[in-house]
């Protein structure tokens, strides 16, 4: 099992603090938020800073894995935090000898994932953990969708006001391996009060529809539905998004 590349961005305290910065209202919370009032039990993989896992602990139990214990620090400690339970721990290992009515990796979590070992080890963890009669759903970014993967740090910098430190210069920049299909980018934020500067690399994988399709299917899930948004549009060759949304078994 491989290490995941994004260690810098997500488990150094000092750049977590900086995961919400300037957050945009996400379409997927109210998608899952439907999902979740109709189980009672919920499985969240790679929870990171806990907002949509407190958002859902109001309807149904929710248990929240992450790997990085600065994103968990984060999610314990915000308000509504002690309603849910959460571990840490790898979606590709983790086992808990437990089944769950609904199990999500939201927030494009799948993409971590670097290789198709590592992959089938988290859809593995997904079919291990998911009820007879449950659900499971995840978003990856559609490699075909039209769109520039590739961005200049130097003509993409934002000041945002963060609730503790002030302004903050935040910029990102990012290259594509288009034969393998591995995005690398750089997160970077300065505090412009003191001139302190955070950055760190990390990457990402795209997945076509169709290698998806083959390994759900190796991982023993099926999926009902493939969509290309969160507004449940049916799935077309250039959605910017692929979200699979199924349950255990093979189709028949």
């Amino acid at each position: 099992m491989s290490e995941l590349s994004n260690n810098g961005i997500y488990l150094d305290p000092d750049l977590a603090r900086f995961y919400e910065l300037g957050d945009k209202p996400r379409s997927d919370f109210e998608h899952c938020r439907q999902l979740a009032s109709k189980a009672t039990s919920m499985l969240d993989l790679g929870c990171g800073t806990g907002a949509l896992a407190v958002s859902l602990a109001q309807t149904t139990y929710v248990t929240a894995v992450d790997p990085a214990a600065a994103m968990l620090d984060i999610a314990r400690n915000r308000s509504g935090g002690d309603q849910v339970e959460f571990l840490q721990g790898d979606a590709r290992s983790l086992r808990l000898d437990r089944k769950f009515d609904l199990i999500l990796l939201t927030g494009h979590t799948f993409q971590v994932f670097l290789t198709e070992t590592d992959q089938l080890a988290a859809l593995a963890t997904i079919a291990t953990h998911l009820s007879a009669t449950g659900v499971f759903i995840f978003d990856s970014r559609n490699p075909d969708f039209p769109g520039d993967k590739q961005r200049d740090p130097l003509k993409n910098r934002r000041r945002v006001m963060h609730p503790e430190m002030g302004m903050i210069e935040a910029w990102n920049g990012s290259t594509y391996d288009e034969r393998q299909q591995i995005l690398s980018y750089e997160n970077g934020y300065k505090v412009v009060t003191s001139g302190e500067e955070f950055a760190a690399h990390a990457q990402i994988r795209y997945t076509s529809q169709s290698d998806l399709m083959r390994l759900l299917r190796i991982s023993g899930l099926s999926v009902d539905r493939w969509m290309g948004d969160w507004q449940e549009t049916p799935f077309s060759a250039d959605s910017q998004e692929i979200i699979p949304f199924g349950k255990v078994g093979l189709a028949p």
